[in-house]
């Protein structure tokens, strides 16, 4: 299994630790897909902007719809959602 080092929570400083606090503020832990880009804060900031504007912004499916999709697909990757 391949390994991605990774800057946890505690250790963060800087942009990153903005970043780490917003998520704990959002969801009370941080996701590891951010902690596997906390070495890229830039594309970790991209990766962001991309969900906020595909999960969180308005289009032609409903939030329930996005969440379901996300479940299902994750499901399909054997990735925990």
């Amino acid at each position: 299994m391949a390994y991605i080092d990774q800057i946890q929570p505690e250790h963060a400083t800087g942009k990153l630790k903005e970043i780490y606090d917003a998520s704990m503020s959002r969801a009370g832990y941080v996701a590891g897909i951010i902690k596997v880009l906390s070495r890229d804060t830039a594309s970790l900031r991209g990766m962001i902007q991309f969900y906020m504007a595909l999960m969180k912004s308005p289009n032609a499916l409903e939030p329930a719809q996005r969440e379901m999709l996300a479940t299902v697909v994750s499901n399909i990757n054997d990735c925990y959602y």
